[in-house]
């Protein structure tokens, strides 16, 4: 593997194809930042930094920390230092989304080197987190429904459904009935498709309780609900667990492998949603994934609203470690962030066949550059 050159940083703001509602933003545009890592060979590797509320960084920040503190730890060093060059961009003081970019287009250019898809390659690089079992060339993946009055909520599951989506995700806001929108997606969509709720934090511990528990009386069915209450709240988390027979997903609560000791200690929830954006990458995730699936906890890999770069790269991780196998990844990962943008970033890439995501054959991610509709938006798509 050659020697580093260079970091091209890309900004971009891409239109969503509808707004994305949560209990925490509502947005209509994809703000993020593509990362393209160079070696003296010709070979590139992308990574993604997604900009928003959530993830707690804007684009100057990405570009300004990218600059400063990442890219002088990885310029003039070979791509086949990956382990050390890692644990470096793991331990830099800066966001953990900034980090994100960094890392992923490293293991992309490690993969792309070596002419192995990044799935394959993860599995050969972190033997931890295999499976044993032959890789998957493709990962299933829910689709996630913006919090909404039931009608609208109703009109979406059906459009989705009609697609193929087996699996879908439920928004959920504290201003809006939750159960009245749950039952009308369930008898829109009747008893064949899996239905996951979402809160994003949207509830004290007792309302979560009320809320998921009128959902039962209703017969929704649920599969899982994911982060009911505020992030921290551990003694909330098991609460609402204890109280109701649906199991129960950190997300916010879990950013890396450190909280996984409180999530243990109070036994807040059953199962964890891995989001490389959260954890800084694939090396730290890696990390937090073996540590919980050795603790018994069951892990989906999700990631936060980001283009198919991003996504192909927690496809790539949930492919390497099996977890398209058994719950709660058997009824999808929660990778569905790179069909909400109306232009794609990149050419090449994973490719969303309805609601699986197939993998690349080439060499990384398989992105073989920005994507040329990029023009056709007035998007500019040169390096910043």
């Amino acid at each position: 593997m050659g020697v580093i050159t260079g970091l091209d940083l890309y900004p971009l703001r891409l239109p969503l194809t509808g707004a994305f509602s949560t209990a925490v933003r509502t947005s209509s545009v994809l703000e993020t930042v593509l990362f393209r890592l160079r070696d003296e060979d010709g070979h590139a590797g992308w990574g993604e930094a997604p900009v928003s509320r959530v993830t707690g960084v804007s684009t100057a920040e990405v570009l300004a920390r990218a600059r400063q503190d990442l890219v002088p730890l990885v310029i003039g060093r070979p791509a086949a230092d990956l382990p050390e060059l890692a644990c470096r961009i793991a331990a830099a003081s800066v966001p953990a989304a900034v980090r994100m970019g960094l890392d992923c287009a490293l293991h992309d250019l490690a993969a792309a080197a070596a002419g192995e898809p990044l799935h394959r390659f993860l599995a050969d690089t972190y033997p931890q987190i295999a499976s044993g079992r032959p890789l998957p060339e493709a990962v299933l993946t829910d689709m996630t429904l913006s919090a909404a009055e039931p009608q609208a909520l109703a009109d979406a599951a059906v459009g989705w459904a009609r697609k193929g989506f087996g699996t879908l995700k439920v928004k959920l806001r504290a201003d809006l009935d939750a159960v009245a929108g749950l039952r009308a997606v369930r008898a829109a969509v009747g008893p064949g498709t899996a239905l996951r709720v979402d809160a994003n934090q949207a509830y004290a511990p007792a309302e979560a309780v009320r809320v998921l528990q009128g959902m039962a009386e209703a017969g929704v069915g649920l599969e899982l609900a994911e982060q009911p209450v505020a992030a921290g709240d551990w003694a909330g988390l098991a609460a609402v667990r204890t109280a109701v027979d649906v199991p129960v997903m950190a997300d916010e609560s879990v950013q890396d492998e450190r909280d996984l000791l409180p999530l243990l200690r109070h036994r807040a929830a059953g199962l964890v949603n891995l989001k490389l954006a959260k954890a800084g990458g694939i090396q730290p995730a890696v990390r937090l994934l073996a540590a919980a699936r050795s603790n018994g906890l069951g892990v989906l890999v999700g990631c936060m609203l980001e283009s198919a770069v991003g996504v192909g790269a927690g496809a790539a991780l949930a492919a390497a470690a099996g977890l398209d196998a058994g719950f709660p990844g058997g009824s999808g990962q929660d990778l569905d962030g790179g069909l909400w943008p109306a232009v794609p970033a990149v050419a090449g890439g994973i490719r969303y066949d309805g609601p699986v995501l197939r993998l690349p054959v080439g060499g990384g991610l398989g992105i073989t550059g920005l994507h040329p509709g990029l023009a056709a938006f007035g998007i500019r798509a040169e390096p910043a």
